[in-house]
């Protein structure tokens, strides 16, 4: 298979002239470079619309690789239902793996949050950083695994502002809070709302969430999953959900 890259740009424009090539971004262009392509070498690339064009490497430069534009197909390889992980986030760096394995299964959304007993924080600069940094390894994950859209990085927000700005539960929507007491078990829930459209999952810290942060996230809608006898990780217990999901959804 020829090798797959992002490009931030809608291409379907740039394809209306079909005498334009595109100068790939500047990852993409480092990757061609180590692979060492050279003109006439086929590429894949998309832009996060849904669709995939065959493309060919055109020239390549010191800095610059320009590539031009073929056919284009629309792809699906998404699940048949939007899933949006909400989690507090881990520390040391795990929310990379989250973000990775997240974009792997399928989720359509990741929304980074800060918990009552979170111990990374963020805000400011350091957290649209941070937000780009995650952003950069969905597009990767995306990159390998073959989807041909990114899921939604949210921006960094506390718990109570992010609940709160959530509003009425939609039709279709399912709100599921993972919590190991006084929870449902995870496949009788998902059977009583086999006909939602939409999973929201909302994942504590270390720790887990404190019994106001959970009662908080009852009073939006949110029921209390539960994933089995034993304490998951905070970077496990959301993707064990996600994994489950998309394993019933294909």
């Amino acid at each position: 298979m020829p090798p797959r890259f992002f490009v931030d740009t809608p291409l379907a424009q740039l394809a209306a002239d079909v005498s334009s090539d595109l100068s790939l971004p500047p990852a993409a262009t480092r990757h061609v470079q180590v692979l060492r392509l050279q003109p006439g070498s086929p590429i894949t690339l998309f832009d996060g619309s849904g669709f995939e064009w065959q493309a060919e490497v055109a020239a390549m430069g010191r800095s610059e690789v320009r590539v031009h534009l073929q056919a284009r197909q629309l792809v699906q390889r998404e699940l048949r239902q939007h899933i949006t992980l909400a989690l507090a986030m881990p520390a040391n760096d795990r929310m990379d793996g989250v973000v990775e394995k997240a974009t792997e299964l399928g989720a359509g959304g990741i929304q980074p949050l800060m918990s009552e007993r979170s111990v990374l924080r963020l805000s400011g600069e350091r957290a649209e950083k941070k937000q780009a940094h995650w952003r950069g390894v969905a597009v990767a994950a995306a990159e390998q695994c073959g989807r041909t859209r990114i899921p939604e990085i949210g921006a960094v927000q506390s718990l109570g502002s992010w609940l709160a700005g959530l509003g009425p539960q939609p039709a279709g929507q399912r709100r599921w809070l993972l919590s190991p007491t006084a929870a449902q078990p995870l496949q009788a829930l998902a059977a009583a709302q086999a006909e939602a459209s939409h999973t929201l999952v909302l994942s504590g810290p270390e720790g887990g969430l404190s019994p106001a942060e959970e009662e908080a996230a009852r009073a939006q809608g949110f029921v209390a999953v539960q994933l089995g006898p034993r304490i998951l990780r905070a970077d496990t217990a959301p993707l064990a959900v996600l994994g489950w999901l998309a394993l019933q959804l294909g």
